[in-house]
Parts: C-alpha cells; structure tokens; sequence
C-alpha cells in the first residue's frame, strides 16, 4: 500500500469546465478554502464544438494563475486537467509554457485497454522529458468493464499496464455516474451508490483488483443543495470509507467541507495506530488492548491499516 501523504492528500476534487470564466477570480480570492485539488474539464463539461475554444480558454487561465501568483500570495490546489485524447497532453504543456510548473497532472477518462497504451506511452514520455513528475489519475467508468464475462480480465490487464509505470499513477478514479448511466438509474439524495447492487459489485471488483496498491477515490455525489443533499453526501462517505475509498470527486464547493471533514481520523483511531507502529520488536506478544481498552489491536493484522490513519491524519487533521 501507498506510504506517503502525496497519495492521499487529492481529497476533494473539485470539478470545473475547462472555459470557466470565474475560476480565476475564484482561487486568486481563496472562495474554495485551502483544502481540496481542482480538475479542470475538457471532456464531458465541454461541447464536442467548442473544445478548441476551451483549450485556448484554458491555456489563458494557467497562464494567468501562474503570473498572478508571482505578485500575490493565494491558496494554489494541485490542478488536474481532465482530456479528452492523449495528444492534447503534450500539446497542452507546450502552450502552457514556464505555466506548466502549476499542473500536478492528467485525468485521464474511460480508461480501458483501448486507449491505455496511448495514454501510457504520453505520460511516460512527457515525464522523460521533464525535471519534475506530472501524475496521471485514470477513470475507471468504461462500459467495457461492466460485463461479467471479462471484467476480472480487463481489471487485472489494465493493472498490468499500470504497474509498470505505478510511479506516476497519483489515485484510482471511479465514474460512478457513467457506470449508472449504462443501466439508467439515479440514486436520489437519500440514497448510496453502494446500495445499487449492480454498480457496487463493480466498484467492489476495482478496490479488490487495485486497492492495495494504489489509493482509490470515491464517486461523485451530484447533489449540492435542497433537501437532505449533506446527510445523504455525510452517509455516502462513510460507506465510501468501508469500502476503500478515499477522497472523493465533488462538482459544487458546497461539498468541500463535508468531504475534508469525512477524512478526518478519530483521536482513538490516530491513538490506536501510533501504538501499533511503535510496537516493540522485543515484545513477547504481538497482540494488545487498544490504547483506550475498548478493542484488540494486532500487529500482524492492523499495520496497513495504521499506516492509513497516519496518512490521513496528516492530511485532514484529527476530528474534534
């Protein structure tokens, strides 16, 4: 499993069209916070005609961002961009220029065994080329993963192909919404992602292919306002949090806060996890109370999990 901070510290992240004339304003002013990554959409926020004039809209945004930091100080989240084809990478860092230095990565979406070579081949060259890391994040939401019949097979293929480059693979995506969309459903506020059997299993079979060696990050929740949207945002963390998830995409600022607030370790748990990676390699047991003698602790079987505490603690603090 993952053992640095970098990995788990994308939490929030936030989603915005590419053309967005407002995000400028919006990060030069800290409206977001400090506490969340920005993905900036030249795929499904964008119609097919006007994804030129998004790529010019963008390349004026970086730019911007990049020369106003130079003269004022302002919270800069780590900024994907979310593509369409693998070319518009490396044509996008040529016109970013000396701007280039505020992208943290790629999103790189309907991961599948179509493209995955192509995509691969970019990052793997853009990074050859470069004297700093640009990440990649890949989407698993392809309909070509959801038939049962070759699923594992082109789960465990695509794994493959990321294994070798594991370095500059920053998180797992899921498309919760695209898998949806190929069954019709929708689930209402009230209601989890995990409770739709046909969805879960997917997400399930991806934590189990991927889940121990990379981070994975939750489905977005769309809904941002109006009746029971944070409940249902609240209780869909935590099942996300069960079932192997951290982090989670969001399409509205509303939702920042909950998530951030979701990652956040007990005090009990931050306890529990010091003591089990502090455990003594001269102890004549491997097994004790928990610091606060109210459950069983193991080294042999919690330290992956203790690890995780103090990653996250890092990253979102401790729970009041």
């Amino acid at each position: 499993m993952k053992n640095s901070i970098l990995y788990y510290s994308v939490g929030a992240l936030l989603y915005c069209p590419a053309n967005s004339d407002t995000i400028i304003n919006s990060l030069t002013n800290e409206k977001f916070g400090k506490h969340f990554s920005l993905s900036l959409c030249l795929e499904d926020t964008i119609k097919d005609d006007c994804v030129e004039e998004a790529e010019d809209k963008l390349v004026q945004t970086i730019q911007t961002l990049y020369e106003s930091q130079m003269s004022s100080s302002f919270f800069m989240p780590k900024i994907f961009i979310r593509v369409r084809e693998p070319e518009q990478i490396t044509n996008l860092l040529d016109r970013f220029d000396a701007a280039k230095k505020l992208i943290t990565g790629f999103i790189i979406p309907k991961f599948s065994l179509e493209n995955a070579d192509d995509y691969i081949k970019v990052m793997v060259s853009i990074n050859h080329n470069s004297d700093r890391i640009f990440y990649m994040m890949p989407i698993f939401e392809s309909p070509t993963i959801i038939s049962l019949k070759s699923r594992a097979d082109i789960l465990c293929s695509l794994k493959d192909k990321l294994d070798a480059v594991e370095e500059l693979v920053l998180n797992i995506r899921v498309g919760g919404n695209d898998l949806s969309h190929a069954f019709g459903f929708r689930r209402s506020s009230s209601q989890s992602i995990h409770s739709i059997r046909a969805i879960s299993n997917i997400l399930s079979d991806i934590v189990t292919v991927f889940g121990m060696d990379y981070v994975i990050s939750g489905p977005v929740w769309e809904y941002y306002a109006g009746s029971n949207w944070d409940t249902g945002l609240k209780n869909e963390l935590e099942e996300d949090k069960l079932c192997g998830f951290v982090g989670k995409t969001v399409i509205h600022p509303n939702q920042i806060e909950l998530v951030n607030n979701a990652y956040k370790v007990s005090q009990k748990d931050l306890d529990d996890a010091r003591s089990i990676l502090d455990w003594s390699a001269n102890s004549h047991s491997l097994v004790s109370g928990s610091v606060a003698k109210e459950r069983m602790n193991e080294y042999k079987t919690h330290s992956n999990w203790a690890l995780k505490i103090l990653m996250l603690a890092e990253a979102y603090g401790v729970a009041e």
